[in-house]
């Protein structure tokens, strides 16, 4: 009694020691990282502005004329989209160049990318639009594309545009301060590229107006697509011939001048800027020519100079366009992290993609108030920053001083643009997006499950609305992730001759069967929802259910002892009639269970293995597992699938397919008392 009283008296001192150790290690761990030093400070600024690390080690004479030319030429090409995203966006070309000022600033202070381009970007500049038309609707303007109608809803079109960046701040503040970026993993590539097509063929849609002259009123909610085709059929005897010939002589001009460029990209030094050509001459053409006035054709109009002051929103708006902030937010996330890493990779160095997240998220937090919208990373520009030579986060800044030149001086000069012009650019601009058509049957032949995800991506985003398109892809991928591991691929093995491996027998010609075993795979993890699966693929794969051969076996076992008495009323042979009630032996000993692509099991899982450990034992037939990994391994334990203190784990786990093979041969040999 003695001895156990001081034994106890030990376990107590010993857990109290432990429990003060942790506190100590707690105490020591909280002191550490609510300190507030010079070093660390100086840690946390230089991490959260990375240009303090990298601009002292900047190469001037190897980098700067690399950074100069593509700084300049993405100026350039930023100032024709930046006018005509405001076609998309329903705002003011002022707002887009505001837009595409600060985010390459803010940019160049904490990005982690030295190729990316940040900025304006369609999908985005479409989506703003759209919240933007609903609230004009919802406030009472009439959207029928009359100038008057237009110019009289600019103001709302601020509070609007105010409030949306408002709420996107309030959106992006959380992701970034509390680093839940981690959303944007659940848009696959399959989705993005699904959400980027079916958005431009809207984004088409809503330049065809513009490009035949034709006034018709803005469709709003789902179904804009097709709604906004069947109004331009409507209308198309309205067409104005001169924005008619115009686009046509643009879309060619711009489209030749593409392919041409593409063809000779190794040769050319820089891109052409065409764009920047063709609404420099259209401007000449359209203020000389006097087409506003002769032929009534649509022009861009005044565009101010200098800086609006800042503005606060209007807060009374903010419960409606609350959840529009969230998908552009999370899509601005994606773009940007994944053509960052996508570009690390390619020229060889690394990036912080929660870096990332705070880059992009304050490049949407502080111009917001300063008349911006929403802001990402656009693959366009970003693969002209790299083609003409870029080398840093410098050329961002090159980038900015030609669109504050515009903003501060050449924006007037604008003024007689036509609307037919800038849409002809977006839609050119559409044509990678749109190429997608052509790469379906190699998609297909990939892979159809994500050929399947993009295409009904595309035509949710198309058919019904973008931020519907990019849920249902994002639900739909999911979906399919879900039904591939509820209804996974299931194998028998059989052995590569005189090998110590096994492969699907149905995959493979010339296995060698193995004697008295038989070796099931299951490509999946075994969970709640596909157990039941697992049972049946194994059942019929093995031929032997053992819940129906235990209950065979029961009934034979009654009938051969009804057969007994039988015998002896009627004074019939014993053994004869034994002989037809004895059931059918089964052809195998042992069952192996390959593991190797069981990832993880949940409780539902590990009884369904309990189960059939226990069902097939009764039937005297051995159930191995093989090639389990350790999380597997450690949820078995837990649950005392091994036995008490796993006494039985070496008779049950393998860690190979041959390994059980092997034991189970072993095993036969002994009971067959040939293995002395």
């Amino acid at each position: 009694r003695r001895q156990v009283l001081n034994l106890k008296s030990l376990d107590f001192r010993t857990h109290t020691l432990t429990l003060h150790a942790h506190e100590q290690i707690i105490k020591t761990k909280l002191r550490k990282s609510c300190s507030c030093t010079t070093k660390r400070l100086k840690n946390i600024v230089m991490n959260f502005f990375p240009v303090l690390q990298w601009l002292p080690k900047y190469h001037c004479r190897e980098y700067i004329w690399g950074d100069i030319m593509s700084g300049v030429v993405i100026g350039i090409i930023l100032v024709p989209q930046a006018i005509a995203y405001s076609l998309l966006a329903g705002l003011k070309p002022i707002y887009s160049l505001y837009t595409s000022f600060f985010a390459n600033i803010i940019y160049f202070l904490m990005g982690t990318s030295r190729h990316v381009s940040v900025g304006i970007f369609s999908l985005l500049s479409l989506m703003v639009g759209q919240v933007v038309d609903r609230e004009l609707l919802l406030a009472g303007f009439d959207l029928n594309d009359d100038d008057d109608a237009i110019s009289n809803s600019y103001e709302w079109n601020e509070e609007v545009l105010l409030t949306l960046a408002a709420i996107l701040d309030c959106t992006v503040a959380p992701l970034c301060f509390f680093r839940l970026g981690f959303v944007s993993i659940y848009l696959s590539e399959s989705v993005l590229d699904g959400f980027a097509t079916g958005a431009s063929l809207t984004i088409l849609t809503a330049q065809v107006k513009y490009l035949i002259g034709i006034k018709i009123p803005r469709s709003q909610g789902h179904g804009i697509f097709l709604t906004t085709w069947i109004n331009i059929f409507q209308n198309i005897s309205q067409a104005n011939l001169c924005d008619v010939i115009t686009s046509v002589v643009c879309i060619v001009v711009l489209v030749a001048a593409k392919e041409l460029g593409d063809r000779y990209k190794h040769k050319l030094k820089i891109p052409l800027p065409t764009e920047l050509v063709v609404i420099v001459v259209a401007t000449l053409v359209s203020h000389y020519g006097k087409l506003n006035e002769v032929y009534s054709s649509s022009v861009s109009g005044a565009i101010p100079t200098g800086f609006i002051p800042p503005q606060l929103p209007n807060f009374n708006m903010m419960h409606r366009v609350a959840l529009d902030a969230v998908p552009l937010a999370i899509v601005g996330f994606a773009f940007t992290i994944s053509l960052s890493e996508m570009f690390a990779k390619k020229y060889a160095y690394t990036v912080r993609a929660n870096q990332e997240m705070f880059a992009i998220g304050f490049c949407n937090i502080i111009p917001s108030f300063f008349h911006c919208f929403a802001t990402s990373a656009a693959l366009a520009k970003t693969l002209v920053k790299s083609s003409t030579g870029c080398q840093t986060q410098v050329s961002s800044v090159i980038s900015a001083v030609v669109v504050l030149l515009v903003l501060l001086f050449l924006a007037p000069l604008f003024y007689s643009l036509q609307k037919c012009v800038l849409a002809c650019i977006i839609i050119v601009s559409l044509r990678g997006a749109l190429r997608k058509f052509r790469d379906v049957p190699q998609r297909y032949h990939m892979n159809k499950v994500d050929t399947l995800v993009w295409c009904v991506t595309v035509f949710s985003s198309a058919l019904i609305s973008t931020e519907m398109g990019l849920l249902i892809g994002v639900l739909f991928s999911m979906l399919c992730i879900v039904v591939r591991t509820q209804r996974p691929r299931t194998a028998l093995l059989g052995q590569i001759q005189s090998t110590a491996f096994y492969e699907d027998d149905w995959e493979y010609e010339s296995l060698c069967p193995v004697p008295n075993a038989k070796i099931f795979r299951f490509e999946a993890p075994l969970y709640y929802a596909n157990k039941d699966f697992f049972l049946k693929s194994l059942y019929r794969m093995t031929g032997l259910d053992p819940t129906l051969e235990a209950a065979k076996r029961k009934k034979n076992e009654k009938k051969q002892k009804e057969g007994n008495r039988g015998t002896i009323v009627k004074g019939l042979d014993q053994a004869d009639t034994a002989l037809h009630l004895v059931p059918n032996q089964v052809d195998f000993q042992t069952i192996i269970i390959d593991c190797s692509s069981v990832t993880f099991l949940d409780t539902a899982g590990i009884i369904t293995l309990k189960e059939i450990l226990n069902d097939y034992t009764e039937l005297k037939i051995a159930v191995l597992l093989a090639c389990c990994n350790p999380s597997v391994i450690d949820s078995l334990k837990r649950a005392g699938y091994f036995g008490k203190d796993c006494k039985k784990m070496h008779e049950l786990l393998f860690y190979s397919i041959h390994g059980a093979v092997q034991f189970a041969r072993g095993r036969k040999l002994l009971a067959d008392g040939s293995a002395v």
